[in-house]
């Protein structure tokens, strides 16, 4: 079982990629609206303020996307749709898209606890 998380940077393309996740039966997963770091600082503490030009891909909000995925073969899936949607990792906008192991989980639907 995996924790898959991806930082969608194109918020415009959300309905996009979780219809998507729909599709590819990757379901029940959770958003949470984030920022970046670069714009809180360029935003709320003053003596950064003048990197706003070096920071300016960074995006304003993010979407933080994160699912429960015990089929590896999903996981695929949902990275070659995020591409499909949003560009290749690496190109801007793109976002960020990893996992992480989990042990154990509790409250989840029954046929993944």
């Amino acid at each position: 079982m995996k924790l898959f998380i991806y930082i969608l940077n194109r918020t415009e393309k959300l309905e996009d990629v979780l219809a998507g996740f729909v599709e590819i039966g990757l379901t029940g997963a959770t958003l949470v609206d984030t920022v970046g770091m670069g714009e809180v600082l360029t935003r709320d503490v003053p003596v950064f303020a003048g990197f706003r030009k070096v920071l300016s891909e960074s995006r304003p909000a993010n979407k933080t996307i994160f699912a429960v995925v015990e089929d590896e073969a999903k996981i695929d899936a949902a990275i070659r749709l995020i591409e499909d949607v949003c560009g290749p990792f690496g190109s801007p906008g793109a976002g960020i898209a990893f996992t992480l192991p989990m042990d154990r989980a509790f409250g989840l639907k029954p046929e993944l606890e």
